[in-house]
């Protein structure tokens, strides 16, 4: 073995293994034990847990007040309410700082925290165009180097309601967005049929995957849930397609969700949730006994939906696991795999993980294994990206070489 770029010795795996890693080129080119290799440089991580780049499978990056002044949240006036809490948002955004500066600010603060892919939906709609698509765009490739970010167009202002977004959420895939998104086809558009033609319509004549908000409820949800089973079985796209949120599985009696959740299971549908506050949320255990690839994410940030969030999917995987009631060994694990492996699955990110050939990105904390990661969130993290350091002590490094 030549030429490589660094040697990591002394790396503890989440199996308690010790072991050497090599990376070239940004990529893991041998990972075992007593590794005798030549490297440009060496660092001796000193027997501290490794662990594969955490992955926020659903953020918001142009909604988030990082970076700008605090914001006081203006609650609902009657519950609640999408789209009110959309209004409100417009209003409280009018005024806040530029996305390039929230945006980059969030960045860095997920990266701190072990972020090294995710996934963000940014607003597409008549009155901003694909302003918000560009600026991000913009910020995530000034960042490429620290993260991987794929980017969903989002209709935050619905599609069948909305004059043109048809036409501009088909723009947004052909200007660099690479999934398309939706938003309550029944609560939002009072269309599901053609809420669901036209985002399904763009995805199949792009070749690119859907990612669509469901807040609808009860088992007007649940039909919406096994309708987009049904589309995403018939036109071939298992394993393209997720539902973020999906609070009817949370609200309707088990059988119920059941069935739902081996319709999903069969188109291969994934399950988004982030287990938000007092809103009911998906039967994790369930969906992930059922076959569902259940996943998680921070969503919303320090915005107008809400004034939590700190970008630390450890702490993420925590709060899908308290409030899931997970206890034993098992379940704090499947927390874990819900911000690494599974999510890297529904993003479709290839060679992810702790293994040959695939790209060198991970994080060395203080914990003795993935479930004291789940259940302390110890800090500090250091973060590599392809190999790098990127952040350390809560900081993301100016210069990444």
């Amino acid at each position: 073995m030549t030429d490589i770029d660094a040697l990591f010795q002394n790396a503890r795996l989440s199996n308690g293994r010790s072991v050497d890693i090599a990376v070239k080129n940004g990529n893991i080119a041998a990972i075992t034990a007593g590794l005798r290799v030549a490297a440009r440089e060496s660092f001796d991580l000193k027997h501290r847990l490794v662990l594969p780049g955490l992955v926020d499978g659903h953020i918001h990056l142009d909604k988030g007040f990082i970076g700008d002044v605090w914001k006081p949240h203006r609650p609902c006036t009657a519950g609640f309410n999408v789209r009110e809490r959309v209004e409100f948002e417009k209003q409280a955004l009018a005024e806040a700082k530029p996305i390039p500066v929230r945006a980059a600010g969030l960045i860095e603060l997920c990266v701190s925290q072990g972020t090294t892919h995710m996934r963000s939906h940014v607003d597409v709609d008549p009155q901003i165009g694909l302003k918000n698509l560009e600026q991000v765009a913009a910020v995530r490739d000034a960042h490429r180097d620290r993260i991987s970010i794929q980017i969903v167009a989002f209709p935050q202002s619905g599609i069948v309601t909305a004059p043109g977004m048809r036409e501009l959420l088909d723009e947004a895939i052909r200007n660099g967005a690479d999934l398309v998104g939706g938003l309550d086809p029944a609560g939002f558009d009072g269309d599901i049929a053609g809420h669901l033609d036209a985002i399904f319509d763009i995805a199949e004549r792009h070749s690119v995957g859907i990612d669509i908000h469901l807040h609808d409820g009860d088992l007007l949800g649940v039909f919406e849930i096994e309708e987009i089973a049904r589309r995403t079985k018939a036109l071939g796209l298992g394993g393209r397609v997720t539902i973020s949120h999906a609070y009817a599985l949370g609200q309707v009696p088990r059988e119920v969700a059941q069935r739902a959740a081996n319709r999903l299971a069969e188109a291969g549908v994934s399950i988004l949730t982030n287990a938000p506050g007092a809103h009911a949320f998906p039967p994790v255990l369930l969906l992930h006994e059922a076959g569902v690839n259940v996943f998680a994410g921070n969503d919303n940030i320090r915005d107008s939906w809400w004034p939590y969030g700190d970008g630390d999917l450890l702490e993420r995987a925590m709060i899908v696991g308290y409030r899931s009631g997970f206890n034993t060994d098992a379940e704090l694990a499947l927390a874990f795999d819900m911000v690494t492996s599974k999510a890297a699955r529904a993003l479709g990110i290839e060679g992810y993980g702790l293994v040959e050939g695939g790209p060198a990105d991970f994080l060395v904390i203080d914990a003795e294994h993935i479930q004291e990661a789940v259940v302390a969130r110890p800090k500090p993290r250091d973060v590599y990206k392809a190999g790098r350091l990127i952040a350390r002590n809560g900081a993301t490094i100016s210069n990444v070489r």
